[in-house]
């Protein structure tokens, strides 16, 4: 275990190489959202298993019916072969009263491109519990970020590259969108687009309204939601419309993203006169001269499948939001 160790801050101290590694490296495996736990099986059973499956594998929010943040695969530190290695997200615990460094380590790309490797190293199990609970939140938002670039990343390698040049004309910026989308509504404020398939429908909707005082409030945010939705996705049939759903009552959390600030509100959309619903998460935002909010927002409907993936793939295209005067310079 020692050698272990010893090997994984070497290889935290060629985290800086960059692409130099990771021309090397094998891609990843697995599954999106899966995640491997590698921890000995006593552990795995007791107290410090109990509180990893409670941070990692809760229930995703805002979907229908129970489904955990992650898919959880316990790997005994023994076990860890080759085959494990090149997983695409790896939680490490290393528990050993030797160690010399106790704490949490994030590793981009030990073992593979574009691997998530989170290292826990720990006297005791009872230590590492503490760990796990002092940095719980940066661990999900690790492991989540790396999905999410995933996501992005593909999307670029694999861009309808005809889509985002519209929605930068009229916003000034635009997310990135992969093959499979399509537009299906353009105006001077309002863009929709969709990846509509047989039983799945993950769309995006972009639009803009004058900024007032204070205007990222959630309910000024519903307000502006429910008047856009209704003048510009209708129904199935006559007289219905997408609006907000409230319950479970949406919620606001204010964030900052690769220098982008916005308010970002998580719900639950429906069609009034319908029944058709799913998860939405928006992002609202300053248009680049401040005098518009834009809104980016993400919304899901697949009745016959699980949605957690689904929800997480049309989520991360907002966090490819760029600028057109940004862009122009890539």
């Amino acid at each position: 275990m020692k050698k272990i160790l010893g090997f994984l801050f070497v290889a935290l101290s060629l985290v800086s190489c960059g692409g130099r590694r990771d021309a090397l490296l094998p891609n990843v495996s697995g599954k999106a959202g899966e995640v491997i736990v590698v921890m000995k099986k006593a552990d795995w059973e007791g107290a410090l298993g109990s509180v990893t499956r409670d941070l990692l594998a809760c229930d995703c929010p805002w979907l229908p019916l129970r489904e955990p943040l992650y898919s959880l695969v316990n790997i005994a530190p023994s076990d860890m072969s080759n085959l494990f290695k090149v997983h695409r997200n790896i939680v490490f615990f290393d528990i050993d009263p030797q160690t010399v460094e106790t704490g949490v380590k994030y590793v981009k790309d030990r073992w593979a491109n574009p691997q998530c490797f989170v290292y826990v190293a720990a006297h005791t199990p009872e230590e590492a519990v503490d760990w796990v609970k002092v940095q719980g939140n940066t661990i999900v938002d690790y492991i989540e970020q790396a999905e999410r670039d995933r996501v992005i990343s593909n999307t670029l390698h694999y861009e309808n590259r005809s889509l985002a040049p519209q929605v930068r004309e009229i916003f000034g910026g635009s997310p990135h969108f992969p093959t499979g989308y399509s537009l299906k509504k353009k105006t001077s404020d309002f863009v929709w687009i969709a990846d509509e398939k047989q039983y799945t429908n993950q769309g995006i909707l972009i639009y803009s309204y004058p900024a007032d005082e204070d205007p990222f409030t959630l309910e000024k945010i519903i307000a502006h939601r429910n008047a856009a939705l209704k003048a510009n996705v209708p129904g199935m049939f006559e007289n219905t419309w997408m609006t907000t759903g409230d319950y479970p009552a949406p919620y606001v959390e204010y964030l900052k993203y690769r220098g982008r600030s916005f308010a970002q509100v998580r719900g639950w959309w429906e069609v009034e006169n319908d029944y058709m619903a799913g998860p939405f998460v928006s992002q609202s935002f300053y248009s680049r001269d401040g005098s518009r909010i834009i809104v980016a927002e993400a919304f899901l409907y697949a009745p016959k499948y699980d949605k957690r993936q689904y929800l997480r793939q049309v989520e991360s295209l907002l966090y490819s939001w760029d600028w057109a005067e940004d862009n122009s310079k890539k």
